[in-house]
């Protein structure tokens, strides 16, 4: 938590972080609350899961965990990007929280994942977290022909059939980087859904805190904050499927997603569920409660949804 500071030193305070006069920023949280910063992968005997660790780019801290179900074989997997939530500014791919979740997703799902850990705010400034998600992204279709770094990849991945995911800020980078996909497509590879958790997108009271992170931005609409319509229609995907939280202080700007997509075009197949009587990200705070395997369940079908 914050230290007792005077208020006169600090310039600005957001949701996530406060900045004092001499440019440090404090943040609030590092980690969601009973999430363990960095936790070991592992082969879980109790799904049958395993995962693994690999460094994507030399050139920058750009790494990423790696999961493959036990029913690999003989099948080939669909492999799903997965792009954690935070605030652009905590929690990780390596976290208690989100190997649990991506764990559970991959079993319930028989799919195999690539979980993003991308640069964070203050260390690494937004665009960061959107530059090294596309970057793995790329690395991932770099497996196209069976030869690429990773041997999971070239042995399990079914390339003509990738999704990419995520939850409240990963759900925003989700969408930019499907975005930067656009006409020029991956090569080969095919990007057949995209599904966004609890989405943070522009129009409310965090946007200057996005704009603070972010010294580059172009305004309130930066197509990052607020997906431009000629984005939206050219969503490089066939599926998209959008969670919602009756509770969730970002209900109204994920429903807006939703509305504008629906405008923009985009000729694709649109998918909304909404969880009542919850929060936000409740999946990741009560993993076992009835409207988190329920949010699971969801994604799992539409992962493995034949259309």
């Amino acid at each position: 938590m914050a230290s007792q500071t005077d208020d006169d030193d600090i310039t600005c305070r957001f949701r996530f972080f406060q900045v004092h006069k001499d440019g440090r920023v404090e943040l609030f949280y590092h980690f969601y609350p009973h999430s363990d910063p960095n936790i070991p992968p592992s082969d879980d005997p109790s799904t049958g899961v395993r995962s693994k660790d690999v460094t994507i780019s030399s050139h920058s801290p750009v790494s990423a965990r790696i999961y493959l179900p036990k029913s690999a074989k003989p099948d080939r997997k669909l492999p799903l990007l997965y792009i954690h939530g935070g605030g652009f500014c905590m929690e990780s791919a390596f976290s208690s929280t989100y190997h649990g979740f991506v764990s559970n997703l991959v079993a319930e799902a028989s799919v195999m994942a690539v979980s993003v850990e991308y640069g964070l705010f203050p260390e690494r400034p937004i665009p960061a977290c959107y530059d090294e998600s596309f970057i793995v992204l790329q690395w991932i279709a770099s497996h196209s022909d069976g030869n690429g770094p990773d041997a999971w990849l070239n042995d399990h991945a079914d390339l003509k059939r990738v999704f990419i995911g995520g939850d409240s800020a990963g759900a925003n980078i989700t969408h930019t980087v499907a975005s930067r996909i656009g006409s020029n497509g991956l090569g080969d590879v095919k990007v057949v859904g995209l599904i966004m958790v609890h989405p943070f997108f522009g129009g409310m009271e965090d946007d200057d805190m996005w704009m603070y992170m972010f010294p580059g931005n172009t305004g309130l609409q930066d197509p990052r904050l607020k997906p431009a319509t000629e984005d939206l229609a050219g969503l490089a995907c066939e599926r998209v499927l959008v969670f919602l939280a009756e509770k969730d202080h970002l209900l109204a700007v994920g429903k807006s997603y939703v509305e504008e997509l629906k405008k923009s075009g985009w000729n694709g197949s649109l998918e909304v569920f909404e969880s009542l009587g919850v929060e936000h990200c409740f999946h990741l705070f009560q993993p076992n409660s009835e409207n988190a395997l329920d949010l699971v369940s969801k994604f799992a079908s539409f992962l493995n949804k034949v259309v």
